[in-house]
Order: structure tokens, then C-alpha cells, then sequence
């Protein structure tokens, strides 16, 4: 019994570790998401998206492949304008088996104001890849009827 109850605890351990690896990397991606694209350093911003990875903007039209949304960067980048969003207050979830992660964060931007990330990473070969980032607006429940109305008439 006594063996079997210190198995439990090492068992528990490693596996709190194990997790705790896997945070920390999720979080360096994402950091280094945002860091890549606020010094609009194009190949290191893309290299973090697994090659079927899709990006929705906050325009109802902005669902990209991550080859379209290269074709839209890249002339920003190439003339070094990137995207500040300063990360705070970030949530990290994993599957089960720990090679699947989704986030939320909410995120500081100089025009936008607070703006909310979204995503899924899955893990490959050891290295997280985003494989969905989905950047929104978030719209106060004070202001949101009206907000919606604006879209209505645009639409």
C-alpha cells in the first residue's frame, strides 16, 4: 500500500509538471505571437501557425486561411507595420492528452482599445502551432443594442 500510494504521489507530481511545461509553452507562443507582430517580423509571426491555420478578424469578412492571411500582411510587414496587442489577463485550457490547447485573453490595443483573442494550438512534434486565432471587439452589454443596430444598417 505504501508503494502504491508514493507511485500516486510521483504520478501526481509529474504530471502537474508535465502541465505546467505545457502552459508555459502555450503562453511563450502566444507572447511571441504578439511580439512578432508588433516588430512586423513576418517569417517568425507565421512560423507559430500550423500550415492549416485559420485567422477571423473583427470584420464579419475576415475568416483567412493562413495563406491568405500572409498575402494580406505581408505589405504591412514588408513596410515594418505590424499590430500592438498588449496581452493580459490570459486563460489556458488543454485536452486531455495535452496536445490540444484553447485560450482566451483580453488585449491591449492603442486604436481599438480592449480587444479579446481567442484561439486553438495543437501540439506537433513537441511545438505548439496556432491553428485558430480568432481577434474580436468585445461590445459592452450597456451599449450593445445599439452597437447592433449600426451593423444592421451597413448590412
Amino acid at each position: 500500500m505504501k508503494y502504491l500510494l508514493l507511485g500516486l504521489i510521483v504520478l501526481a507530481v509529474a504530471t502537474t509538471a508535465f502541465a505546467n511545461d505545457d502552459r508555459n509553452s502555450v503562453n511563450q507562443t502566444l507572447n511571441a505571437l504578439h511580439h512578432n507582430a508588433s516588430i512586423a517580423n513576418f517569417d517568425k509571426y507565421f512560423s507559430l501557425y500550423h500550415d492549416s491555420a485559420i485567422f477571423i478578424g473583427t470584420d464579419a469578412s475576415e475568416v483567412w486561411t493562413k495563406e491568405a492571411f500572409q498575402a494580406y500582411a505581408k505589405p504591412h510587414f514588408d513596410k515594418g507595420r505590424g499590430w500592438t496587442y498588449q496581452p493580459r489577463d490570459r486563460h489556458v485550457y488543454f485536452s486531455s492528452s495535452h496536445d490540444v490547447a484553447w485560450f482566451d485573453e483580453l488585449l491591449d490595443n492603442e486604436s481599438l482599445g480592449e480587444t479579446r483573442g481567442t484561439g486553438v494550438l495543437i501540439k506537433e512534434k513537441g511545438t505548439w502551432k496556432v491553428t485558430q486565432y480568432h481577434l474580436t471587439i468585445p461590445i459592452p452589454n450597456a451599449i450593445a443594442d445599439s452597437v447592433a443596430q449600426q451593423i444592421k444598417t451597413m448590412q
